[in-house]
């Protein structure tokens, strides 16, 4: 039986009920809209590990005939308010009892994608970075500061020609650093911000799934592809082939973070260098799916069923 973790007002999640169903393979949902009102979660460590079941009207789940779980955990938004408790109490309840949940998932003894602990590294882009470099990835030149001078400096050393984002794990849209920015610098002094060299080339969205890799090459003159259309630029996505190297570092990097499923933001220049900017340990995987057309959601769905098949890294191929 496979547990899925989320809200159905995420189409992400949406996605995954749907391929599970598709495949029939057996799940239940554990809506985190409504929970854990209508929910019952009683579980305890033993000397053999975890122990409990999952409750809900209609059905019971063991904890032990588990073969995987898929979470996601959702925002402020898709959270109904439960009739009779104070909107004021809402948030802190649910924290309370997110946060139980996340630790029974961090002891399960099946695949669970994605344990909490694997996306901490999500919130300080500096320390991931050193992961990332470990792992065998490039990563851009970058400067972490709340110096604007530091910044002057930078921009002149990178031909001006620089890129600025958000430390942290909230997503940020990445912009380049023109001349006309530079007489804001001083709100630095508030708060560090991430500036990175422009890295010139094309953008690759890497997805490990387990031990399978589905990359997708993006067509777009935009410099953060995920808003071109703002913009008004075009954005086109295939499927692409990674060097072995690449891909497997980059299945190197997801093992070391513990993610069962990334997304691993790359870039390959003109000279066939890949520089990695990111990995994202919840990535929501449904807008590359649909215009890639690689089934990243069936090799999911297998995952969670089956677990790790497979000891070499395989790249998917589009959907029919």
């Amino acid at each position: 039986m496979i547990l899925v973790v989320g809200g159905l007002a995420d189409t992400v999640t949406e996605l995954v009920c749907a391929r599970l169903s598709d495949r029939d393979y057996p799940y239940r949902l554990l809506d985190l809209g409504t929970y854990p009102w209508g929910y019952r979660v009683d579980w305890h460590w033993t000397e053999s590990g975890v122990s409990g079941n999952v409750e809900a009207d209609g059905w019971s789940l063991d904890l032990h005939d588990l073969s995987g779980v898929y979470v996601r955990y959702l925002g402020a938004e898709g959270r109904t308010q439960p009739p009779g408790v104070e909107p004021s109490w809402t948030p802190a309840l649910s924290f309370e009892h997110e946060t139980g949940l996340m630790a029974l998932l961090e002891d399960l003894p099946c695949v669970v994608v994605n344990r909490a602990a694997g996306g901490i590294s999500n919130s300080s882009k500096v320390y991931q970075a050193q992961l990332v470099r470990e792992s065998g990835l490039r990563t851009p030149p970058t400067l972490v500061t709340t110096d604007p001078e530091a910044v002057r400096r930078f921009y002149d050393d990178c031909r001006r020609d620089v890129v600025y984002k958000s430390l942290s794990g909230i997503r940020s849209i990445v912009r380049r650093l023109e001349p006309s920015h530079l007489d804001r610098l001083p709100l630095l002094r508030h708060g560090p911000a991430q500036f990175q060299a422009f890295i010139p080339g094309v953008d690759v969205r890497v997805h490990t799934v387990g031990d399978r890799v589905f990359a997708s090459r993006i067509h777009s003159e935009a410099v953060d592809y995920r808003y071109g259309g703002r913009e008004g630029h075009q954005v086109a996505m295939e499927p692409t082939a990674l060097p072995d190297a690449v891909a497997s570092a980059c299945l190197s990097l997801a093992r070391r973070l513990d993610l069962m499923l990334a997304g691993i933001d790359l870039k390959e220049t003109p000279d066939g260098d890949y520089y990695c900017f990111e990995v994202n340990p919840s990535p929501g995987f449904l807008y590359y799916e649909r215009e890639s057309r690689q089934p990243i959601s069936v090799a999911l769905a297998d995952l969670l069923r089956h677990g790790f098949e497979r000891e070499t890294p395989l790249v998917g191929a589009p959907m029919g």
